[in-house]
């Protein structure tokens, strides 16, 4: 499996710093309700945190966590896509955050979470 981590950090990196303001924009751009703005807003947000520490060398997450931070918030897109669209009905809103999670997962398991040694 290590093989197939083709990614490396700093490309996962600026793909997450790039991705997440359309996550923020891309519901208000679609005209979706107010939950999923929240909810993309929040989840961009918080990748977009993410995203700018780990290009840092001073980073403040080590790399070892960020992998489980971004399964987290992929989770949380999930999660919350699936909440969304049960409790309005919404589905293409559901549909949308819960590829927003699924794309992360696939960008975190297509990343080699190292970095050389002194960045």
């Amino acid at each position: 499996m290590a093989g197939s981590r083709t990614i490396p950090y700093a490309v996962h990196a600026a793909i997450e710093t790039i991705a997440a303001p359309a996550i923020m924009a891309a519901p208000l751009l679609l005209g979706f309700g107010e939950a999923t703005a929240v909810a993309g807003i929040v989840i961009g947000a918080l990748l977009l945190g993410l995203a700018v520490q780990a290009a840092s060398p001073r980073r403040t997450v080590p790399v070892s966590a960020h992998a489980g931070l971004d399964y987290t918030l992929a989770a949380g897109a999930a999660i919350a896509g699936l909440a969304i669209g049960i409790a309005t009905g919404e589905w293409a809103q559901g549909i949308f955050l819960v590829g927003v999670g699924a794309a992360q997962v696939a960008l975190t398991a297509l990343t080699r979470f190292s970095v050389p040694a002194g960045a």
